[in-house]
């Protein structure tokens, strides 16, 4: 198999509060919600990087598409990292959630393996690590 990973879908309580905290909040683009002509189509795309978008897609709807019933969620089934240029860039993204609705659940601090991360939960709890590794540094900037 060649992996090609080209959407992420988080499944969230309430599609339109989603869209306005990835949009509004972190500053994603999007287009807004499409397929709301169908009774369980309405998702919205977010632009990540080249070839990569974030989905955000209501849990009844992937449970129907699925056939898996909807179960309680639990913010440890995985994380999703951010990884930025500086120390300075983690504090503004972390703030930045934390403006828009996110809890931090660790702030922001020095580790162990010489980075530097905090992490926070958006309004469906999913939980993102903001970090800089200066081993693993973004290619884009």
């Amino acid at each position: 198999m060649k992996a090609r990973i080209t959407v992420i879908t988080l499944g969230v309580d309430d599609l339109e509060k989603a869209v306005d905290f990835y949009q509004q909040g972190l500053g994603l683009y999007t287009e807004g919600i499409v397929g709301k002509e169908f009774e369980y189509g309405a998702v919205a795309f977010f632009e990540l990087q080249a070839g990569l978008k974030l989905a955000v897609w209501p849990r009844k709807s992937i449970a129907h598409d699925s056939g898996i019933s909807v179960s309680p969620s639990s913010p440890t089934e995985f994380t999703i990292g951010h990884n930025v240029n500086s120390k300075a860039e983690v504090d503004a993204v972390m703030q930045q959630a934390q403006t828009a609705g996110a809890t931090i659940i660790k702030p922001a601090h020095d580790t162990f393996w010489g980075g530097y991360s905090g992490y926070f939960q958006d309004l469906d709890k999913h939980l993102w690590e903001v970090v800089w590794n200066p081993q693993l540094l973004p290619e884009d900037e």
